[in-house]
């Protein structure tokens, strides 16, 4: 996906909200978006997602699947959860039955199920979250755009959103999202961004100074990740660790001289 001179704004005489914005999103890319409040943060996820369309500039490539968690969810809808879960992955392409299926399984993996029936104008807030966060995810989106996504949510659901963060992008999908967390994925983002005034600027994590290094591990059941690393769930099981090249010899050896040690599966350069 493509961004290329992206600007947007609500009104010929009105200020600019982005404008100049370039950017790719290649495949299986994490992205971290930063910014003040009100700075432009949800306008440039809304032009990511297809819910706005640039003012001026061209967006290209977009995923055919496109999910997008706003940051306030329209709970008050006419319908039950399941219902609602169901028709949304028709709207995707989903076979009924398939679709029924899946909401099932997303309802259960965030602690749901039992509001399955529950009319959606009577969930609870986090419950009305959880269901925002079932519809992005059902119809396994090519381009996932979670804006404040984990706000709202239990710890429980909060750690399986991060979880299917990673799938996603383990399967292809880019994943950009934003959250007032900054520990939220800490280390597993490919790519960091802040909105200043108009502008798109990278944002460079303290430290980095070159290439990045991806690490797979797998710690003993129930052991914390060693102290001064960070990582995001890997789909497959255990951590995945994303850390500078001039760092990796270290989270290394943390890893595996921590008690009781980490198996380390892989260790991969990124592009």
């Amino acid at each position: 996906m493509n961004l290329t001179g992206v600007g947007r704004r609500y009104g010929l005489r009105r200020p600019w909200v982005l404008r100049g914005i370039s950017l790719d999103l290649p495949r299986g890319t994490l992205v971290r978006v930063e910014g003040g409040n009100g700075g432009g943060k949800s306008t440039l996820l809304r032009l990511l997602a297809g819910i706005d369309a640039p003012t001026e500039g061209r967006i290209s490539g977009r995923p055919r699947r496109t999910a997008y968690v706003p940051e306030r969810f329209p709970a008050a809808l006419p319908l039950d959860v399941v219902s609602y879960l169901t028709h949304l992955g028709r709207v995707h392409g989903l076979p009924r039955a398939e679709a029924a299926r899946r909401a099932a399984h997303w309802l259960e993996r965030f602690g749901a199920a039992g509001h399955a029936r529950t009319p959606m104008a009577e969930l609870s807030k986090g419950t009305s979250q959880k269901v925002a966060v079932a519809q992005a995810l059902l119809a396994e989106p090519g381009l996932l755009v979670l804006d404040e996504a984990w706000t709202g949510l239990d710890t429980s659901a909060r750690t399986e959103l991060d979880l299917a963060v990673a799938e996603r992008t383990a399967a292809g999908a880019t994943v950009v999202f934003v959250d007032h967390d900054p520990r939220r994925l800490a280390g597993a983002p490919d790519a960091h961004y802040r909105v200043e005034g108009t502008a798109l600027v990278p944002v460079r994590t303290v430290g980095t100074t070159g290439p990045r290094v991806r690490i797979r591990a797998a710690g003993p059941p129930g052991s914390p990740l060693p102290a001064g690393l960070a990582g995001a769930p890997d789909p497959d099981g255990g951590i995945l660790l994303t850390v500078d090249a001039d760092r990796s010899d270290e989270a290394l050896r943390t890893l595996l001289t921590a008690r009781p040690p980490w198996h380390v599966r892989t260790v991969e350069e990124l592009p």
